[in-house]
């Protein structure tokens, strides 16, 4: 996952259970013999934040401050940070739920799609850094706000996670929201496409979306899925918002560029 077209995606507080119960026993699970899309780039992070999640999740009144939980959740929660290392795995597309992945609807994809998206989307966890869309991991509970041990996540992750996304040999299409991007800042570059979610209502009036931010990015990855994964030679040499823009029109989504490394995607009000 390190050349070719990127779509990157932040995660869900919610997760579904269950998964592959045989695995080597890794943080994350590769899901082939290729190996992970950062073997070494995340592994030492990602052990000192399970550990310090783990320890944490033993201390049920300080997890429920520190990860902003009710009591109620506390109770599975809590015990999905104490099973990390021996919880079923489960490819992070399918893992997360929520609005954004409601949308995006992963399990109703073609295998065709799913393995496009294996290898060309990847999420970016507060608790396992990036990982690729077809990666296993277990179900957890961890926030980019989250400080374990008094720090706070950026200061973690983003140094080794903003050199793995400045090296990516192709163009990365950035749907993170501001919280989950302060983990991997990226300067504005023409191979690093930030998207902004607005709507445009009935009179031609756009403004800013807030819950359906979240819907409105997981449809467009499903779209750019569909389209990409019948057309990978093509999606694999987009370089730039502009060829995005019109990779994307001929898909029936508004894409329109708004300076370098920035377009906003524009959606139709009430979608």
């Amino acid at each position: 996952m390190t050349e070719g077209l990127l779509l990157l995606l932040p995660p869900s507080e919610t997760k579904r259970d269950g998964g592959n119960a045989a695995f080597t026993g890794e943080l994350v699970e590769s899901p082939e013999a290729g190996g992970l899309s950062w073997p070494e780039t995340f592994a030492a992070t990602r052990e000192l934040v399970a550990s310090e999640l783990h320890s944490l999740s033993h201390d049920r009144e300080t997890a429920r401050k520190v990860l902003k939980i009710s009591e109620k959740q506390a109770e599975i929660e809590l015990n999905r940070n104490r099973t990390l290392r021996s919880a079923p795995r489960m490819p992070a597309l399918l893992r997360y739920t929520g609005v954004l992945y409601d949308a995006l609807d992963a399990p109703t994809l073609t295998a065709p799609q799913l393995s496009w998206a294996a290898h060309h989307v990847a999420v970016h966890s507060a608790l396992f850094g990036l990982v690729g869309g077809g990666e296993g991991i277990p179900a957890y509970r961890l926030s980019a706000a989250s400080r374990l041990g008094g720090v706070a996540a950026p200061r973690r992750w983003a140094p080794a996670a903003s050199q793995a996304l400045s090296a990516h040999r192709g163009l990365v299409v950035d749907l993170r929201s501001k919280a989950y991007a302060a983990l991997g800042p990226v300067e504005a570059a023409e191979r690093h496409v930030s998207i902004d979610v607005v709507s445009r209502s009935a009179d031609g009036t756009v403004r800013s979306l807030n819950h359906f931010n979240k819907r409105g990015k997981g449809l467009f990855t499903r779209g750019l899925i569909t389209r990409a994964s019948s057309q990978p030679d093509r999606a694999a040499a987009l370089r730039d918002a502009e060829e995005l823009a019109d990779f994307c029109r001929e898909a029936g989504w508004e894409l329109e560029p708004t300076g370098p490394g920035a377009a906003r995607l524009i959606v139709p009000e009430g979608l």
